[in-house]
């Protein structure tokens, strides 16, 4: 069984080195890191070159400007039997991929629970579920989303279902999720494995509070997320008549 890790980077010094020494000193190994690292000017690039790790597979000078489509490259490169959604600047559990794996061996998406933490580390809040009231369905999720990317992990089977991405979603971890609500029986498991850290250039909104898009913006996209699912769903159906 090989596991892949994901990870999309973007001048991502300040807090890369900490999640790839979290990452590398699991419980149960990883098999590869791939990092995709979308042109940064930072030192990003070379943190990641000093590991000099075989496990580590980067790829340099990607030109997508967007957080999503660069992780769609990384998850393209997987060569992993399950494969876990990793942002730069998290931390992760010792046991993570120990605990996970097990999951993985009867679901084909499994999403773990966690803590948030601040720039500095210091926790904001004990549940990542309990502030998106976490839980499957399809129909919760479309209207609240509580699939985190930096949460989950996903088996190789799921990947020729989401890819490639649409261009025009907005979230690819609701993506990924709601794909997974309408193919297969996603898993939540409630040990909290990640320390998923805020900062200011988060780019998913933690709860309502926070969250400064408009209401139109809020049902245009999950409106156009859900016409992108059926379009996606009714070829699938087609091809396989």
């Amino acid at each position: 069984m090989i596991i892949s890790v994901c990870i999309p980077s973007y001048n991502g010094s300040r807090y890369l080195k900490e999640q790839l020494d979290s990452i590398l000193n699991q419980t149960r190994a990883v098999d590869e890191i791939i990092i995709s690292d979308d042109s940064s000017t930072d030192q990003t690039v070379e943190i990641i070159r000093s590991y000099n790790n075989p496990r580590i597979r980067l790829f340099e000078r990607q030109k997508f400007s967007s957080p999503i489509f660069n992780l769609e490259f990384a998850l393209k490169q997987a060569t992993g039997d399950y494969i876990f959604l990793a942002d730069q600047d998290d931390i992760w559990m010792p046991d993570k991929v120990e605990i996970l794996v097990k999951e993985l061996a009867t679901c084909k998406l499994v999403i773990s629970d966690g803590v948030v933490i601040n720039q500095q580390g210091k926790e904001l809040a004990p549940s990542i579920f309990e502030i998106y009231n976490s839980q499957k369905g399809f129909f919760k999720n479309l209207t609240k989303n509580s699939y985190m990317g930096c949460c989950m992990a996903i088996h190789k089977d799921l990947l020729p279902i989401v890819l490639p991405f649409p261009k025009k979603i907005a979230m690819h971890d609701l993506w990924i999720g709601l794909n997974a609500e309408l193919y297969t029986k996603p898993v939540f498991c409630p040990a909290k494995l990640v320390k998923y850290r805020r900062h200011d250039f988060n780019k998913t909104p933690l709860d309502a509070q926070t969250n400064t898009n408009s209401l139109f913006y809020k049902i245009a996209f999950r409106l156009t997320i859900l016409l992108l699912l059926v379009a996606r769903f009714v070829r699938r159906k087609m091809r396989f008549r």
